[in-house]
């Protein structure tokens, strides 16, 4: 790795005037559009499209025009470059990534987009400085990561959603997501990026022996997750995941509370006959979704009982996704309860991760003046404070509800908890038959693959299955039907390095990072070059 020694030519290559990716990328204008033409082809990197090797490329290309565009420029200019170009790359992302927020409304839509552009913009109002330093795709990849930390906590509790991790569950670099979660998988995504991107530069400058090794060099990060070993050892369990269908799509998806709910005692009866009759084998556990009961059985006498008699019939544990009222009805639960045939509820999980604008109204007293829908969420939910943990009898599960998949420390915690399978559990009808449904599913293998568990998807409408421990589908049902799923999955109490890890190599990259932009700040004003 000579060719990235912290000298003056390795670290700035000089470009001759005149030359074709200059005067490519010379104007700030140029610029932009270059960024922005770079933040559509990280969007085809997720789902529904999912050309995974699009990820690098878009960063890769991201820097390349960041570099050229900054290389002349000096103080706050430089960083008000960085600023327009990143900006202009997350802007193109984040709206073709999340058009499924006009479900809620086209100001949710707008107000995340626009969020997250900012912090993109803040990724690229400092690079522009790391850009200069030795070594700089190393420091480049730390200062992402510290980045996507910052994105996936503020404000109102952040948006993980977008992560570059999230791209790549079926790429070769998948597997260091076991290594350090997706924090690390990012920051090996964005190296390959910008080693590919100093390449560019030195070929650039006919510097063609350096450009050919670091670009081989990035190629060989780019498959060293292949080298990651992911076998998962354990005992079997069979497990059934209900999938009851919902009379309407979109914010009305649940308008039909009973509908919803006997769709899903309906669903479970039918598997009990099937069992009975010998075509399909004695499930150990049954998991309905999210949602399955908007009604709260504690209340209502007629929903516990439909409940129970399902639960009966079938005659094992099923985890129960309900909605329940709390402080005097004041407000509502979002959980997962584990009923059982003989004593009813039992444990439960009280959702964690609570979605802004479609659970509870931030700064409600201000804004029901302002945007009249806001009378469809009548009463906020509350957010639980313990992880997800459950004891079904046959299997201990690490749950998760729905918003909760995308952060990291709610699966976390769960698994290292004790959780031998993940579940997720969620609605999806109000975002069905766009993107987010396709991008949860993503996010959900890669769950199995950083954790090492099998993970059971039981939706309401769809995507429905199981994924091994290695991040490989077993099956999925489809959208918008009612099916039933009953397969024998592996049950595990192994840890794989990122569940022992838990937040530190987040803390310690993104930590890097920030030091490398105080670095290449401090160099930057004393006017000292690299060393």
């Amino acid at each position: 790795m000579t060719a990235l020694a912290a000298d003056a030519p390795a670290s700035e290559p000089a470009t001759p005037t005149g030359s074709r990716l200059q005067r490519l990328t010379s104007s700030l204008g140029r610029a932009c559009v270059l960024s922005a033409a770079a933040g559509v082809a990280l969007a085809l990197a997720f789902p529904p499209v999912g050309i995974w090797v699009l990820a690098p490329i878009a960063v890769a290309v991201l820097l390349v025009v960041q570099r050229r565009a900054t290389v002349a420029s000096s103080g706050r200019r430089t960083a008000v470059v960085g600023a327009l170009t990143g900006g202009s790359f997350g802007l193109t992302f984040f709206a073709l990534l999340t058009p499924w927020l006009l479900v809620i409304g086209p100001d949710a839509y707008a107000l995340i987009v626009v969020m997250s552009t900012g912090f993109v913009a803040l990724f690229g109002a400092g690079a522009v400085f790391i850009l200069r330093l030795g070594g700089w795709p190393l420091w480049v990849a730390c200062w992402w990561v510290a980045v996507e930390a910052l994105r996936d906590r503020i404000p109102l509790g952040g948006f993980p959603w977008g992560r570059i991790g999230h791209s790549q569950v079926d790429a070769p670099t998948a597997a260091w997501v076991s290594v350090g979660g997706v924090p690390v998988l990012g920051f090996v995504v964005v190296l390959v990026a910008g080693l590919f991107a100093w390449a560019v530069l030195a070929a650039a400058t006919r510097r063609t022996l350096p450009a050919l090794l670091v670009g081989a060099s990035a190629c060989a990060v780019l498959f060293s997750g292949l080298a990651i070993p992911t076998e998962t050892m354990g005992r079997e369990v069979t497990v059934a995941v209900v999938q009851g269908n919902v009379p309407d799509t979109g914010l009305d998806a649940f308008g039909r509370r009973e509908a919803v709910l006997d769709a899903h005692v309906t669903a479970t009866h039918e598997l009990a006959d099937r069992v009975r009759s010998g075509e399909i084998a004695q499930p150990d556990v049954v998991f309905w979704p999210e949602n399955a009961s908007d009604i709260d059985p504690s209340l209502d006498e007629s929903a516990f009982a439909a409940i129970h008699a399902a639960v009966a019939d079938i005659g094992v544990p099923v985890l129960v996704g309900m909605v329940v009222e709390t402080d005097g009805g004041k407000h509502v639960a979002n959980q997962g309860t584990v009923w059982n045939p003989t004593d009813g509820p039992g444990d439960t999980y009280v959702k964690q991760h609570l979605v802004p604008f479609g659970e509870y109204v931030p700064m409600r007293d201000l804004l029901d003046a302002f945007i009249s829908r806001l009378d469809r969420i009548p009463r906020d939910f509350v957010a639980g404070t313990a992880s997800g943990v459950l004891d079904t009898g046959p299997v201990t599960v690490a749950d998760t509800i729905c918003y909760d998949v995308a952060y990291d420390s709610a699966v976390r915690e769960a698994v290292a908890d004790g959780g031998e399978v993940i579940t997720v559990q969620t609605n999806n009808a109000t975002y069905g038959e766009t993107a987010q449904v396709d991008q949860q599913w993503a996010i959900s293998r890669l769950r199995a693959l950083e954790h090492g568990r099998t993970v059971v998807v039981a939706s309401t409408s769809g995507i429905s299955g199981i994924v091994d421990p290695d991040g490989t589908v077993v099956t999925r049902a489809p959208e918008f039907e009612q099916a039933t799923i009953v397969e024998p999955i592996l049950a595990t109490t192994d840890m794989t390095v990122a569940t022992r890890a838990g937040a530190w190599p987040e803390a310690v990259l993104a930590a890097a990072g920030a030091v490398a932009l105080l670095v290449a700040g401090v160099r930057r004003r004393t006017g000292r070059r690299p060393t």
